[in-house]
Protein backbone atom coordinates (compact mmCIF):
# COMPACT_ATOMS: atom_id res chain seq x y z
CA UNK A 1 0.00 0.00 0.00
CA UNK A 2 3.20 2.35 0.52
CA UNK A 3 4.19 4.22 -2.75
CA UNK A 4 7.69 5.44 -2.81
CA UNK A 5 8.74 8.91 -4.37
CA UNK A 6 12.37 9.06 -5.62
CA UNK A 7 12.19 12.79 -5.22
CA UNK A 8 11.60 12.45 -1.58
CA UNK A 9 14.97 11.17 -1.01
CA UNK A 10 16.49 11.93 -3.76
CA UNK A 11 18.05 15.03 -1.50
CA UNK A 12 19.79 12.11 1.30
CA UNK A 13 21.76 10.39 -1.87
CA UNK A 14 23.93 13.76 -2.06
CA UNK A 15 27.05 13.18 -0.27
CA UNK A 16 28.92 16.68 0.53
CA UNK A 17 31.63 15.10 2.34
CA UNK A 18 32.99 13.89 -0.92
CA UNK A 19 33.25 17.37 -2.26
CA UNK A 20 35.77 19.92 -1.67
CA UNK A 21 35.35 23.88 -1.79
CA UNK A 22 38.29 25.19 -3.51
CA UNK A 23 39.64 28.81 -3.30
CA UNK A 24 38.40 32.06 -5.10
CA UNK A 25 39.82 32.10 -8.39
CA UNK A 26 41.19 28.15 -8.50
CA UNK A 27 40.08 26.25 -11.12
CA UNK A 28 38.43 22.57 -10.17
CA UNK A 29 37.52 19.74 -12.32
CA UNK A 30 34.20 17.97 -11.05
CA UNK A 31 33.94 14.13 -11.58
CA UNK A 32 31.22 13.67 -13.71
CA UNK A 33 29.14 11.35 -11.79
CA UNK A 34 29.10 13.58 -8.52
CA UNK A 35 28.14 16.54 -11.03
CA UNK A 36 25.29 14.87 -12.18
CA UNK A 37 24.01 13.68 -8.77
CA UNK A 38 24.48 17.64 -7.82
CA UNK A 39 22.39 18.05 -10.82
CA UNK A 40 19.44 16.29 -9.34
CA UNK A 41 19.04 18.22 -6.21
CA UNK A 42 16.38 20.82 -6.46
CA UNK A 43 13.93 22.84 -4.47
CA UNK A 44 10.77 20.75 -3.81
CA UNK A 45 7.31 22.66 -5.06
CA UNK A 46 4.02 21.86 -3.55
CA UNK A 47 0.48 22.80 -5.27
CA UNK A 48 -1.49 23.94 -2.47
CA UNK A 49 -5.16 23.72 -3.19
CA UNK A 50 -6.83 25.77 -0.03
CA UNK A 51 -8.93 29.18 0.61
CA UNK A 52 -6.62 32.52 1.18
CA UNK A 53 -8.26 34.26 4.04
CA UNK A 54 -7.40 37.78 5.15
CA UNK A 55 -7.72 38.01 9.06
CA UNK A 56 -7.99 35.10 11.71
CA UNK A 57 -4.84 32.99 10.95
CA UNK A 58 -5.80 30.34 8.70
CA UNK A 59 -5.67 28.19 5.27
CA UNK A 60 -3.27 29.34 2.83
CA UNK A 61 -2.27 32.40 4.75
CA UNK A 62 -0.71 30.20 7.91
CA UNK A 63 0.63 26.78 5.46
CA UNK A 64 2.48 29.42 2.98
CA UNK A 65 5.03 30.71 5.40
CA UNK A 66 5.11 27.59 7.76
CA UNK A 67 5.90 25.30 4.46
CA UNK A 68 8.24 28.15 2.96
CA UNK A 69 10.15 27.75 6.35
CA UNK A 70 10.47 24.16 5.69
CA UNK A 71 12.16 24.75 2.60
CA UNK A 72 9.49 23.84 0.38
CA UNK A 73 7.97 26.30 -2.44
CA UNK A 74 4.17 26.74 -2.28
CA UNK A 75 2.21 27.69 -4.81
CA UNK A 76 -1.52 28.56 -4.12
CA UNK A 77 -4.30 27.69 -5.88
CA UNK A 78 -7.53 29.54 -4.30
CA UNK A 79 -10.36 27.76 -3.49
CA UNK A 80 -12.26 31.23 -1.91
CA UNK A 81 -11.41 34.53 -0.87
CA UNK A 82 -11.99 35.12 2.61
CA UNK A 83 -12.19 38.63 4.94
CA UNK A 84 -12.35 36.38 7.64
CA UNK A 85 -12.79 32.80 8.39
CA UNK A 86 -16.28 31.49 9.37
CA UNK A 87 -15.57 31.61 12.44
CA UNK A 88 -16.71 35.40 12.55
CA UNK A 89 -20.26 36.29 12.99
CA UNK A 90 -20.04 38.28 9.55
CA UNK A 91 -17.19 37.13 6.98
CA UNK A 92 -17.20 38.00 3.40
CA UNK A 93 -16.80 34.71 0.50
CA UNK A 94 -15.86 34.91 -2.40
CA UNK A 95 -16.08 31.53 -4.06
CA UNK A 96 -13.09 30.71 -6.69
CA UNK A 97 -14.69 27.65 -8.57
CA UNK A 98 -15.62 29.45 -11.76
CA UNK A 99 -11.94 30.60 -12.11
CA UNK A 100 -10.10 27.33 -10.57
CA UNK A 101 -10.04 25.80 -14.07
CA UNK A 102 -8.27 28.68 -15.79
CA UNK A 103 -5.63 29.25 -12.92
CA UNK A 104 -4.89 25.32 -13.26
CA UNK A 105 -4.66 25.44 -17.30
CA UNK A 106 -2.08 28.55 -16.74
CA UNK A 107 -0.14 26.15 -14.81
CA UNK A 108 -0.04 23.76 -17.63
CA UNK A 109 0.55 25.71 -20.59
CA UNK A 110 3.49 27.06 -18.67
CA UNK A 111 4.58 23.56 -18.48
CA UNK A 112 4.67 23.52 -14.24
CA UNK A 113 5.47 20.93 -12.21
CA UNK A 114 4.93 19.84 -8.67
CA UNK A 115 6.43 17.36 -6.30
CA UNK A 116 2.92 17.36 -4.06
CA UNK A 117 -0.68 18.41 -4.65
CA UNK A 118 -2.21 19.18 -1.12
CA UNK A 119 -6.24 20.25 -0.42
CA UNK A 120 -7.51 22.50 2.32
CA UNK A 121 -10.95 23.99 2.48
CA UNK A 122 -13.30 24.05 -0.55
CA UNK A 123 -16.14 26.48 -1.47
CA UNK A 124 -18.29 24.32 -3.62
CA UNK A 125 -18.82 20.89 -4.69
CA UNK A 126 -17.79 21.44 -7.96
CA UNK A 127 -14.34 22.42 -6.51
CA UNK A 128 -13.77 18.44 -5.99
CA UNK A 129 -14.08 17.43 -9.47
CA UNK A 130 -11.80 20.34 -10.39
CA UNK A 131 -9.24 18.87 -8.08
CA UNK A 132 -9.39 15.74 -9.35
CA UNK A 133 -8.73 16.94 -12.78
CA UNK A 134 -5.51 18.75 -11.49
CA UNK A 135 -4.39 15.90 -9.26
CA UNK A 136 -4.69 13.88 -12.75
CA UNK A 137 -3.10 16.75 -14.68
CA UNK A 138 0.00 17.06 -12.10
CA UNK A 139 1.46 13.94 -11.33
CA UNK A 140 2.96 14.11 -7.54
CA UNK A 141 2.24 12.93 -4.04
CA UNK A 142 -1.15 13.90 -2.87
CA UNK A 143 -2.16 15.02 0.46
CA UNK A 144 -5.35 15.39 1.01
CA UNK A 145 -6.70 17.69 4.27
CA UNK A 146 -10.22 16.87 4.41
CA UNK A 147 -11.71 19.96 5.91
CA UNK A 148 -15.51 19.85 6.66
CA UNK A 149 -15.61 20.40 10.24
CA UNK A 150 -14.66 19.94 13.67
CA UNK A 151 -16.17 18.84 17.58
CA UNK A 152 -18.87 16.86 14.99
CA UNK A 153 -20.25 19.95 13.54
CA UNK A 154 -19.78 20.49 9.79
CA UNK A 155 -18.64 23.78 9.04
CA UNK A 156 -21.65 26.49 8.16
CA UNK A 157 -20.66 26.75 4.51
CA UNK A 158 -20.04 22.99 3.71
CA UNK A 159 -23.58 21.18 2.48
CA UNK A 160 -24.05 17.09 2.95
CA UNK A 161 -23.02 16.59 -1.39
CA UNK A 162 -19.77 18.40 -0.45
CA UNK A 163 -19.04 15.97 2.38
CA UNK A 164 -20.14 13.49 0.66
CA UNK A 165 -17.82 14.24 -2.28
CA UNK A 166 -14.72 14.49 -0.23
CA UNK A 167 -14.87 10.90 -0.38
CA UNK A 168 -13.73 10.82 -3.80
CA UNK A 169 -10.55 12.31 -3.42
CA UNK A 170 -9.12 9.45 -1.41
CA UNK A 171 -8.26 7.32 -4.27
CA UNK A 172 -5.58 9.75 -5.22
CA UNK A 173 -3.95 9.99 -1.23
CA UNK A 174 -0.96 9.30 -0.67
CA UNK A 175 -1.31 10.81 3.29
CA UNK A 176 -4.86 11.92 4.67
CA UNK A 177 -4.70 14.34 7.69
CA UNK A 178 -8.68 14.27 9.09
CA UNK A 179 -9.64 15.39 12.68
CA UNK A 180 -12.03 13.32 14.41
CA UNK A 181 -15.47 14.62 13.08
CA UNK A 182 -13.93 14.28 9.55
CA UNK A 183 -12.46 10.72 9.47
CA UNK A 184 -16.31 10.25 11.01
CA UNK A 185 -17.32 12.10 7.66
CA UNK A 186 -15.17 10.50 5.74
CA UNK A 187 -16.64 6.88 6.26
CA UNK A 188 -19.87 7.85 7.02
CA UNK A 189 -20.41 6.94 10.78
CA UNK A 190 -21.70 8.71 13.79
CA UNK A 191 -19.71 11.04 15.81
CA UNK A 192 -19.13 9.18 19.24
CA UNK A 193 -20.49 10.95 22.09
CA UNK A 194 -18.39 13.55 24.15
CA UNK A 195 -16.07 13.22 20.68
CA UNK A 196 -14.16 10.52 22.94
CA UNK A 197 -13.05 7.69 21.56
CA UNK A 198 -10.79 4.42 21.91
CA UNK A 199 -7.13 3.41 20.85
CA UNK A 200 -8.78 0.52 18.93
CA UNK A 201 -11.72 2.38 17.51
CA UNK A 202 -8.95 5.51 16.10
CA UNK A 203 -7.29 1.87 15.23
CA UNK A 204 -10.00 0.61 13.22
CA UNK A 205 -11.14 4.45 11.91
CA UNK A 206 -7.68 4.80 10.60
CA UNK A 207 -7.08 1.39 8.63
CA UNK A 208 -10.60 1.99 7.12
CA UNK A 209 -9.54 5.67 5.46
CA UNK A 210 -6.50 4.29 4.76
CA UNK A 211 -7.93 1.49 2.60
CA UNK A 212 -9.50 3.77 0.41
CA UNK A 213 -6.49 5.74 -0.47
CA UNK A 214 -3.53 4.47 -2.79
CA UNK A 215 -0.64 5.70 -0.05
CA UNK A 216 -2.04 4.13 3.02
CA UNK A 217 -1.33 6.94 5.39
CA UNK A 218 -3.37 8.62 7.61
CA UNK A 219 -2.82 11.21 10.26
CA UNK A 220 -6.27 11.23 12.96
CA UNK A 221 -5.47 14.56 14.69
CA UNK A 222 -6.92 16.15 17.73
CA UNK A 223 -8.72 13.00 19.64
CA UNK A 224 -9.48 12.70 23.17
CA UNK A 225 -9.06 9.03 24.33
CA UNK A 226 -11.62 7.24 26.51
CA UNK A 227 -9.12 5.96 28.63
CA UNK A 228 -7.61 9.43 29.76
CA UNK A 229 -8.94 12.03 31.87
CA UNK A 230 -9.46 14.46 28.73
CA UNK A 231 -6.01 16.31 29.61
CA UNK A 232 -4.41 15.27 26.80
CA UNK A 233 -4.64 15.44 22.83
CA UNK A 234 -3.62 12.37 20.60
CA UNK A 235 -2.80 12.46 16.82
CA UNK A 236 -3.15 8.62 15.52
CA UNK A 237 -0.91 7.58 13.14
CA UNK A 238 -1.24 4.78 10.55
CA UNK A 239 1.66 4.12 7.95
CA UNK A 240 1.37 1.58 5.37
CA UNK A 241 0.08 -0.77 8.44
CA UNK A 242 1.98 0.55 11.61
CA UNK A 243 0.84 2.26 13.93
CA UNK A 244 1.57 4.88 16.72
CA UNK A 245 0.64 7.48 18.67
CA UNK A 246 1.75 11.33 19.86
CA UNK A 247 0.35 13.16 22.63
CA UNK A 248 0.24 16.60 24.13
CA UNK A 249 -0.68 18.25 26.91
CA UNK A 250 -3.79 19.95 26.13
CA UNK A 251 -3.43 23.59 26.65
CA UNK A 252 -6.25 26.25 27.16
CA UNK A 253 -9.53 26.04 24.97
CA UNK A 254 -10.03 25.46 20.98
CA UNK A 255 -8.56 28.41 18.88
CA UNK A 256 -9.02 28.41 14.86
CA UNK A 257 -6.52 27.33 12.37
CA UNK A 258 -4.94 25.13 14.76
CA UNK A 259 -5.56 21.91 11.99
CA UNK A 260 -3.91 24.09 9.61
CA UNK A 261 -0.67 24.53 11.27
CA UNK A 262 -0.37 21.06 12.28
CA UNK A 263 -0.65 20.14 8.52
CA UNK A 264 1.56 22.63 7.33
CA UNK A 265 4.25 21.30 9.73
CA UNK A 266 3.68 17.99 9.42
CA UNK A 267 3.22 17.66 5.36
CA UNK A 268 6.45 19.93 4.79
CA UNK A 269 8.05 17.72 7.24
CA UNK A 270 6.87 14.23 5.78
CA UNK A 271 8.08 15.85 1.73
CA UNK A 272 11.32 16.35 3.20
CA UNK A 273 11.98 12.69 4.26
CA UNK A 274 10.70 12.30 7.83
CA UNK A 275 8.94 9.66 8.98
CA UNK A 276 5.57 10.19 9.35
CA UNK A 277 5.62 9.96 13.10
CA UNK A 278 8.47 12.15 13.43
CA UNK A 279 6.79 14.63 11.08
CA UNK A 280 3.93 14.44 13.10
CA UNK A 281 5.87 15.05 16.59
CA UNK A 282 7.78 18.04 15.19
CA UNK A 283 4.13 19.17 14.38
CA UNK A 284 2.18 18.65 17.61
CA UNK A 285 5.51 20.62 19.56
CA UNK A 286 5.35 23.41 17.35
CA UNK A 287 0.72 23.98 17.61
CA UNK A 288 1.49 23.68 21.28
CA UNK A 289 3.98 26.07 21.48
CA UNK A 290 1.98 28.13 19.64
CA UNK A 291 -0.66 27.94 21.77
CA UNK A 292 1.13 28.45 24.62
CA UNK A 293 2.29 31.95 23.17
CA UNK A 294 -1.29 32.94 22.09
CA UNK A 295 -2.45 31.98 25.69
CA UNK A 296 0.13 34.25 27.14
CA UNK A 297 -0.99 36.64 24.44
CA UNK A 298 -4.61 36.27 25.81
CA UNK A 299 -5.97 36.51 21.70
CA UNK A 300 -8.82 35.77 20.90
CA UNK A 301 -10.17 32.24 20.08
CA UNK A 302 -10.79 32.98 16.46
CA UNK A 303 -7.96 35.21 15.97
CA UNK A 304 -5.42 32.27 15.34
CA UNK A 305 -2.14 31.33 16.31
CA UNK A 306 0.85 33.16 16.64
CA UNK A 307 2.78 31.07 14.97
CA UNK A 308 4.94 34.37 13.70
CA UNK A 309 6.89 34.54 16.51
CA UNK A 310 8.58 30.94 15.66
CA UNK A 311 8.98 30.38 11.90
CA UNK A 312 12.35 30.61 12.67
CA UNK A 313 12.71 27.63 15.00
CA UNK A 314 11.32 25.11 11.79
CA UNK A 315 13.50 23.31 10.66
Amino acid sequence: MTKTYDILNAAHDFDSSQHQIAPIGCNVTLPRRKFRLNAMLKQKRLALINDVTGFGRCSVTVELPIISALKIQVCPLPTAILSVHTGFKNYFMDDFTDRMNFYADSWQKNSLTFDAVATGFFGSAAQIEIVRRVIKTFPAAVIIDPVMGDHGKIYRTYTREMCRRMRELLEFADLVTPNLTEACELLGVPYPEGGVVSDSELATMAANIAAKTRGGRVIITGATLAAGDGSDITNFIFDGGQVSVVTSRRLGGDRSGTGDVFFAVAAASWLNGETLTAATRKAADFVAKCIAHAEQLNLPWNWGLPFEEFLTDLR
